[in-house]
């Protein structure tokens, strides 16, 4: 390791400052700093030729450690939950949730599936007969759908919520009375009788029809049934709930309909009923008293005349309540039903979820395409599946992505020069830059951090381009050795120019992700902790096998390998041009020709037209190294062979014949140096720059003052999606609505 310079002494490689300068101020505050930094760059430099010397084995170990750690992502755990991530840990609503888990438990807790009717054309009424009998069809699709599992059916009157079934001392009524409690539907439909159509229970008794919703008017029915049992606890607990005549006591929407019940209001004037003034105030379920649904709930986009009576709204809504997985279990535990399938609460999710996704699915496709009405359904078993989905990782994106950057780091760093090529070192750069990114994320997941969308979407990408940023910095300064240094140290100078600079912008990048682990959101801490630690990685993979990577190109290049195809040999290196005397005409033979067996100073150059390394030499009073050769020439032509000489005068004649050629000299570098910054370089264009920049600054500020604070679910809910567009419906009347 190299002994570091003492406090009194300056690396020889920094020149002074030029004595116009405050010279006082070089012998007193820079000191220490670049006494530091050329410490720093001591140690870079042994290490760089610690590697390069090694570089075999350092490849080895380094490939066999990252590649250990990728395995990691085996255990990696995908969190889908909201709740655990967006809720901030330690405030009120985490503290509310878990008060609520912990007092009614977890039983008390009920599914929501929600259905959202808008009309096509922005800002029509929906408050029609038409309108909600389209909003009907939708809830009766929604309301009939059935999943076969385990080899038993499943309707939504099995696995609906329902507000308690009372216990009756007559057997025959509280058999009758479990197969027709209502489910809990909120729907701008139980104003009118039409509500009872999404009632699937039914009960029969003898001389009767099927008693349904759509016929059951619970006063006639006790009167009839008043002479056979007891039922005045049953009926005082009618009275109570304010039961009444149930459904048939309500308007019929269409009162056309066969099925319509005589008990209805309009009934006999067969007029349809006025949809704004029976959903003013909201609605009821089979209970007038314990079942009221506000107008909130039911519709979104209300306008109101000067007296507060609802005129319209834009947007129906119909929430239907299932059980949660726990009740589900309980209610059917040591039924006959289930006695048979070994009946689990796992089983009653499964249940509960393919029940959701039908559900969806089903409402979705209800109404025809060119109707005048859109459904936009809602289940929170979908919500999770369309999360799981966008939270695992693309592999097609990915890779494209990895793809795109392996061909631009190839193309870009691809030479017509063989010495200056180097093709396969991107390539190279972005493969242990991918390596490292897994070995990251493999490391994380070892530590127990969660994933989340966030991390599989974004991570691989961001940290995708600040390694490549250090992979193609080191490979440029690699180039620019100064052609003295011993090939021994090239890697070392290497690093020892550029290696500080890779160091303090990956360990500033590592601070600013920890610093930002401190906001209290989980999914962003996990982030910010996910991308301080593959930055970390990506550092570990740039500054220690990376060099190795270029030590073995120096070494390909060495040998006179191709770029790329590393296991030929240059064509260039076995090629012999003979200079006959004829082709020199009445010229003057140049001296360095007319001596072939004196000793001279010899350098290699490619021609960019064929593509072959020649040896040019030079006139004997101009016998410098080329400055396109950061090698010397001892690397490509040892001993200073003579071999392929050419003169100067026909050197000339081969680069003025590569002139013509400008699609085989054109690269990125080319194009920046020559074209671009000669553009931007005059004043007009300075001009523009400043004028856009400052339109965009503007443009910014202007932004920041519409940023609104707090986290929407459209926010978190892929866009595009079916999910996404009920959210949008529902938060698009953000005044007395939802």
């Amino acid at each position: 390791m190299a002994r570091p310079p003492p406090l009194g002494e300056l690396s020889p490689c920094y020149s002074p400052p030029a004595r116009s300068a405050a010279p006082q101020i070089l012998a007193g505050s820079l000191k220490a700093p670049l006494w530091l930094r050329a410490y720093f760059q001591g140690l870079l430099f042994s290490l760089g030729c610690g590697i390069q010397k090694h570089c075999g084995k350092v490849l080895f170990l380094g490939f066999l450690a990252f590649g250990a750690l990728a395995l990691g992502l085996r255990v990696a755990v995908i969190e889908t939950d909201l709740e655990q991530l967006w809720v901030e840990v330690g405030s009120r609503v985490s503290q509310e949730l878990h008060y609520t888990k912990e007092k009614l438990g977890e039983e008390a807790a009920y599914t929501s599936q929600m259905l959202i009717q808008t009309a096509r054309q922005e800002g029509e009424n929906v408050l029609t007969p038409e309108a909600l009998g389209l909003h009907l069809q939708a809830a009766l699709t929604a309301s009939k759908v059935q999943v076969s599992l385990y080899g038993k059916s499943w309707d939504l009157n099995k696995i609906c919520y329902k507000s308690g079934v009372p216990l009756i001392e007559n057997g025959m009524i509280e058999r009758m009375i479990e197969k027709l409690f209502p489910c809990v539907i909120l729907t701008p439909l139980d104003c009118f009788w039409e509500g009872a159509k999404l009632q699937g229970g039914s009960a029969y008794l003898p001389g009767r029809p099927d008693i349904q919703w759509t016929n059951l008017d619970p006063e006639q029915l006790l009167e009839e049934l008043g002479p056979f049992a007891s039922l005045e606890g049953f009926r005082e607990l009618l009275d109570k709930a304010q039961v009444g005549q149930a459904y048939v006591g309500r308007p019929c929407l269409d009162p056309d309909d066969v099925h319509c019940p005589p008990s209805a209001p309009n009934y006999h004037s067969r007029q349809a009923p006025s949809v704004a003034q029976e959903l003013s105030g909201g609605c009821h379920g089979f209970s007038h008293k314990f079942m009221h649904w506000q107008e909130e709930l039911l519709l979104g986009g209300m306008a109101r005349d000067l007296q507060g009576q609802l005129l319209r709204a834009e947007a129906l809504q119909s929430t239907f309540l299932l059980m949660s997985p726990r009740q589900l279990y309980e209610h059917f535990r040591g039924d006959y039903q289930t006695h048979d399938i070994g009946w689990s609460e796992e089983q009653a999710s499964t249940v509960l979820q393919a029940w959701q996704r039908r559900f969806v699915q089903l409402a979705q496709e209800a109404l025809p395409e060119n109707s005048s009405q859109q459904i936009h359904a809602f289940s929170s078993t979908t919500l999770d599946d369309i999360l799981h989905t966008f939270s695992e990782v693309s592999a097609a994106r990915v890779v494209g992505g990895y793809l795109l950057m392996l061909a631009y780091a190839c193309v870009t760093m691809l030479r017509w020069d063989c010495a200056q090529s180097q093709g396969a070192v991107g390539l190279a750069g972005v493969l242990l830059v991918a390596l490292a990114v897994a070995s990251g994320l493999g490391l994380c997941a070892l530590l127990g951090i969660t994933f989340n969308a966030a991390t599989t979407q974004v991570l691989p990408f961001l940290a995708l381009g600040i390694g490549v940023d250090d992979i193609f910095l080191l490979a440029h300064a690699f180039t620019e050795v100064p052609s003295g240094t011993p090939v021994q140290e090239c890697m070392g100078e290497c690093l020892r120019r550029t290696g500080t600079s890779v160091a303090l912008t990956s360990i500033n990048n590592m601070v600013a992700f920890f610093m930002a682990a401190l906001v209290p959101i989980p999914a962003l801490r996990a982030f910010s902790l996910q991308a301080a630690i593959v930055v970390g990685c990506n550092f570990a993979a740039v500054m220690l096998v990376f060099p190795a990577v270029l030590s073995l190109d120096l070494h390909r290049r060495h040998c006179q390998r191709l770029d790329v195809l590393c296991c030929f040999s240059s064509p260039c290196s076995a090629r012999v041009i003979q200079i006959l005397p004829q082709e020199l005409g009445d010229r003057t033979v140049p001296v360095g020709i007319a001596h072939l067996t004196t000793t001279v100073q010899a350098f290699t150059h490619c021609e960019a037209s064929s593509q072959h390394v020649v040896t040019i030499l030079p006139p004997q009073t101009h016998l410098v190294p080329s400055p396109s050769e950061p090698l010397g020439s001892e690397l490509f032509s040892p001993g200073g062979s003579t071999r392929d000489l050419l003169s100067q005068e026909e050197g000339t004649r081969q680069k003025t014949d590569c002139k013509s050629l400008s699609c085989a000299r054109w690269n990125l570098a080319h194009f920046a140096r020559y074209q671009f910054a000669p553009l931007l370089l005059q004043p007009q264009a300075k001009a523009m720059v400043l004028v856009f920049f400052g339109a965009l600054l503007g443009l910014s500020l202007y932004g920041a003052t519409l940023v609104q604070d707090g986290l929407a679910l459209t926010d978190v809910v892929p866009r595009g999606t079916k999910e996404h567009a009920f959210l949008s419906a529902q938060l698009s009347w953000p005044q007395g609505s939802w």
